[in-house]
């Protein structure tokens, strides 16, 4: 497996709580998505961290192909 699993082919909307930390599933095969259960044991991914600055909604990559991890970069629309 050298390529994530695309999970879907849009964001995942979430409402973040500010200082609240989220750990984003990088391999795409977490069944609590977008979120890591830690289905990436024995694959290179590794899961990414991300620690909400404000309470507020954001967008987090669903297609595990985005260059600004774990945000949604628009990547899903070139799939």
């Amino acid at each position: 497996m050298d390529k994530p699993t695309v999970a879907q082919t849009s964001p995942y909307g979430v409402d973040v709580e500010e200082g609240k930390t989220y750990v984003w599933c990088a391999c795409g095969q977490s069944q609590s998505q977008p979120f890591c259960d830690g289905s990436h044991n024995g694959t290179p991914f590794t899961p990414t961290n991300y620690k909400a600055e404000k309470t507020e909604t954001v967008f987090f990559c669903g297609c595990k192909n985005t260059k600004n991890k774990p945000l949604c970069d628009g990547t899903h629309s070139t799939l």
